[in-house]
């Protein structure tokens, strides 16, 4: 699978991905086990990779972000 760059990153979410989850005041573990409890595997390395934007972040990924951060999709694509 190739995956592109955007402005020389993976992903638009990730800066956003980082506040919300320092809203919470969560760690990247944290984070990264709640995402396991819903069933998407990821590990703290992972979630580092996704707020550098290093990381590309799957649809699935984002939807469970959303509900897990208690923030829209479309904020975190930097829409709303």
């Amino acid at each position: 699978m190739k995956i592109y760059d955007y402005k020389g990153q993976k992903n638009i979410s990730g800066d956003r991905i980082r506040e919300a989850r320092l809203k919470h005041r969560w760690s990247q573990s944290t984070l990264a086990a709640k995402l396991q409890l819903v069933g998407i595997t990821i590990e703290r390395d992972s979630i580092s990779r996704i707020e550098k934007g290093t990381r590309f972040v799957a649809d699935y990924e984002i939807k469970a972000l959303s509900e897990i951060l208690e923030i829209s999709v479309l904020w975190l694509l930097g829409i709303d």
